[in-house]
């Protein structure tokens, strides 16, 4: 049987950001930086709540979870993104990119699912605290991180098998830095309307939802707040949710601004921008913010410090 000329394609070129050689030689500079401090901040900080018996309460177990998220994330896309500025053909295999897509898109939806659950244990701390051993048990976050796991993932590989069964025709140059949906269902020789459809509802169930389930539970967490009578009481209460509500602004706000209104997206380059953000500087900037504004992190940061001094000056000895 002669195929048809609706058929898959065997590879695709990514367009990228930049056509000019010095341009993507610096970029190559930045982003590697970047993505390197990434990885070593998260690391840290996965590793240091491991060694902390202070740092083993729930609140740290989600952030070792976004931690680990947030590093494969960047993973997915960003050495890619790299050999590609260095590269001359910035090609990348059919089932590489159906692998990329897979995981950048289930890693998003695994960290919206988990800023949520960390919503409600923030909640249930400052609404509930004389229970907060007994409702946030290990049994319940283990589950509900597994939750968070699970439904992303099956989301990833539905929408995955959904894109990549679609024809492309001859079309292969996907206008962007990474195998991203919306940039691949363009390439679509066919109607895609039912895909667009099914992006947005999985953009109200795995973005929208989980944002709500956020606002109200700030909403109730606020609302408490303002009833505590001392001003040290109240700075105390909001302290402890001030570093998850600064990701909760950078981690929705960006991903409800690039996906939830696909027929009216921003410009070509805009989306490229906002993935870039999402994708290099929000998992950068997760281990500084849980570093920088609390006083767990910070107190676990000298302890540790404190032991390699002790034990270098040993070996000095």
């Amino acid at each position: 049987m002669e195929p048809k000329n609706e058929t898959w394609v065997h590879e695709f070129i990514l367009i990228g950001l930049s056509r000019d050689w010095d341009t993507q030689v610096s970029l190559f500079i930045l982003f590697l930086l970047m993505y390197l401090v990434t990885v070593l901040g998260n690391s840290l900080i996965i590793l240091l709540i491991r060694l902390d018996s202070r740092l083993h309460t729930p609140m740290y177990f989600f952030l070792t979870n976004l931690s680990l998220v947030d590093v494969s994330y960047a993973t997915s896309i960003v050495p890619q993104l790299l050999a590609h500025f260095l590269a001359a053909h910035k090609a990348i295999p059919f089932l590489s990119c159906a692998a990329q897509l897979f995981f950048s898109l289930g890693l998003g939806g695994i960290e919206f699912i988990l800023l949520a659950v960390m919503a409600y244990d923030r909640y249930v701390a400052v609404c509930d605290p004389l229970r907060y051993s007994v409702i946030m048990h290990a049994g319940l976050c283990l589950r509900l991180v597994i939750a968070s796991w699970v439904s992303g993932s099956i989301n990833s590989l539905v929408h995955t098998a959904i894109t990549f069964q679609l024809p492309m025709c001859t079309n292969k140059y996907i206008d962007h830095i990474a195998c991203e949906t919306l940039a691949v269902v363009r390439l679509a020789c066919v109607d895609t309307s039912s895909n667009k459809i099914a992006i947005m509802v999985s953009s109200i169930v795995l973005l929208m939802t989980p944002f709500f389930l956020v606002l109200l539970s700030y909403i109730q967490i606020i609302s408490t707040i303002l009833k505590i009578q001392s001003s040290e009481g109240r700075r105390k209460a909001f302290h402890t949710c001030a570093s998850h509500l600064t990701m909760v602004v950078l981690c929705y706000g960006m991903a409800i601004f690039t996906y939830i209104q696909p027929h009216s997206s921003p410009s070509v380059l805009q989306e490229k921008l906002m993935s870039l953000f999402y994708a290099i500087l929000t998992p950068m900037l997760n281990p500084m913010i849980y570093s920088l504004r609390n006083k767990e992190v910070k107190g676990a940061w000298q302890k540790l410090l404190g032991k390699i001094s002790g034990f270098t000056s040993k070996l000095a000895t």
